[in-house]
């Protein structure tokens, strides 16, 4: 018996290495590469030269994964299933990476301008603490100035401290490859740890603001908390799916819940213990509670940033899940995620309606944007999903434009977030005030802009999958919607301007570039819709 266990202890063990196609996986590797190498520049780069050497290898880094990508994409690639069935790489994915990509940039550009706000956004100084008790900037004076003073330092030298902390470019990228990966998820585990991989970034970004640092840290600390509850939820549901099907695997669990004969007790917990999590990330009623406070207290480019990429990215994971796991038992979930559906558009409209402050009622705006959402994730249609993907690339570039138009009007005390401070703001302003009623008619979807389109093509979808009274009390919502994007537009060009009213600061080249490729794009989607609809529309989920 022992010459027997001798011989199998000296049997080599292998351990295959899992395929990967690397062509296929390109962009998600090239991002994660880009991240690591952005910690290492803040490692061993001297302060002063960390943000210009930051803002280069992030931008290098993105326009290398939109080239591996547009050079996959081109090529009419079959759909794959790449290291070891974790990731699914198929037309879908595609788009969402695209989309995550494209949308990262202009938030990048944001991020990284300082010319709208003296120093840049972010804190100068991790041990800042005189904001935190004065709400306001608390700027440390750089190389010996004054208190107070605001110079433009941007590239410094060895002698100042940094007028901006540098770490948010790793956490950009870091925050882009987990979105990435969850889109493409192919099973719940690496899922769980994509949302995590693009979760703690996102912490750690919405505290760093340098005006008002008490909200900041208020909204780091709700988001971090909240966070954790919804993280925890969507593992539970793991677990009580893997009992259920006896994989994480949503094609496995797909067919365990077309073939199985047993309770489906822990089939539909597990669901609804998972969309918990999903529908935290996506802001989707009665999951939204601390979507209003961050987007108020994060930095107006990191709240740009969660807004529009976070959206992509949640949505993204809600239909592939619902799509390839869970497409056979649609009968059973959907009266459900009818009413969540609903929830969330009357909550978003209803509270959008009592807000005084603009970053919190274009939090309740997306609030109602994610219930009109929910319309196209729940048709397990082609239609449904290109109506899904199309909204979403408009809604992403729309909303990044109206914020970073928002961050242009301020005060003595940094942006003029109260709507009264808006009021004549085309008297001081018109080209402003001209973008933003522009960008707030297409959240409203007016045709000729790409919320119309957009709106068009989502509810084309879901009506035709039989959700028509959905769609009816859709269009109610929109039009209840559409009053507190009007309020604004007439305050901005029918009322006069306060004596001692804010002003509309001369933006930067970055943050100029970044509101015109928002601006730009709703146009374009609402006037040449076609090229992305049917790109969005090339294929479907896989398994």
């Amino acid at each position: 018996m022992s010459s027997v266990a001798q011989t199998v202890s000296q049997v080599p063990t292998t351990i295959e290495m899992p395929p990967i196609d690397w062509a296929a996986s390109a962009p998600l590797w090239i991002v994660f590469a880009g991240a690591c190498v952005s910690v290492l520049l803040e490692a061993f780069l001297p302060r002063h030269q960390r943000w210009p050497v930051q803002v280069v290898a992030t931008g290098l880094t993105l326009f290398a994964a939109l080239v591996a990508l547009a050079g996959y994409a081109l090529s009419g690639p079959e759909p794959v299933l790449t290291f070891g069935h974790a990731l699914a790489v198929d037309a879908p994915a595609l788009f969402l990476w695209g989309t995550l990509i494209v949308l990262t940039i202009p938030s990048l550009l944001l991020l990284a301008d300082r010319s709208v706000e003296a120093g840049g956004v972010f804190v100068a100084s991790a041990a800042e603490r005189a904001a935190a008790r004065t709400g306001g900037s608390g700027s440390v004076p750089a190389g010996g100035g004054p208190a107070g003073e605001h110079v433009d330092r941007s590239y410094g030298t060895p002698d100042q401290m940094p007028t901006m902390q540098t770490e948010p470019f790793p956490f950009v990228l870091f925050a882009l490859g987990g979105m990435m990966a969850f889109v493409a998820a192919n099973d719940l585990l690496t899922m769980f740890i994509a949302l995590e991989v693009l979760s703690l970034p996102l912490y750690l970004l919405c505290g760093l603001a340098r005006r008002r640092r008490l909200l900041s840290q208020e909204a780091a600390v709700k988001y971090f908390l909240l966070g954790a509850f919804g993280s925890a939820f969507f593992l539970y549901g793991i677990a009580l799916l893997y009992g259920y099907a006896g994989s994480v695997r949503l094609s496995e669990i797909s067919e365990s819940a077309a073939g199985s004969l047993t309770s489906d007790t822990l089939l539909f917990a597990g669901l609804a213990l998972l969309l918990v999590g999903l529908l935290f990330k996506g802001s989707v009623a009665p999951f939204h509670t601390w979507t209003p406070d961050v987007y108020q207290g994060a930095p107006t480019p990191v709240t740009a940033f969660m807004a529009a990429c976070t959206k992509v990215a949640a949505f993204g994971a809600i239909a592939r899940v619902l799509y390839v796991a869970f497409g056979s038992t649609v009968w059973e979930w959907r009266p459900v995620l009818w009413a969540v559906a609903i929830i969330s558009m009357v909550v978003g409209a209803v509270l959008g309606l009592t807000q005084t402050d603009v970053k919190r009622m274009i939090a309740y705006s997306s609030i109602a944007h994610a219930g009109f959402l929910m319309l196209g994730a729940m048709a397990i249609t082609p239609d449904g999903t290109a109506g899904l993907l199309f909204y979403l690339v408009a809604y992403g570039f729309t909303t990044i434009a109206v914020f970073g138009v928002v961050s242009l009007v301020r005060g003595p005390d940094g942006e003029a977030g109260h709507l009264s401070a808006w009021a004549g703001l085309a008297k001081r302003s018109p080209l402003a005030a001209g973008v933003m009623t522009f960008l707030l008619l297409a959240l409203a979807g007016i045709p000729l802009t790409s919320g119309f389109t957009a709106k068009f093509a989502l509810f084309s979808a879901a009506a035709a999958d039989g959700m028509v009274p959905l769609v009816v009390i859709a269009l109610v919502a929109s039009a209840v919607a559409a009053f507190f994007y009007l309020r604004v537009v007439v305050l901005m060009w029918f009322s006069e301007p306060a004596d001692d009213g804010p002003t509309v600061v001369v933006p930067g080249a970055f943050t100029t570039v970044a509101i015109t490729l928002g601006t730009l794009a709703t146009l374009v989607l609402g006037i040449l819709p076609t090229p992305v609809l049917e790109w969005a529309a090339s294929g479907a989920f896989i398994g």
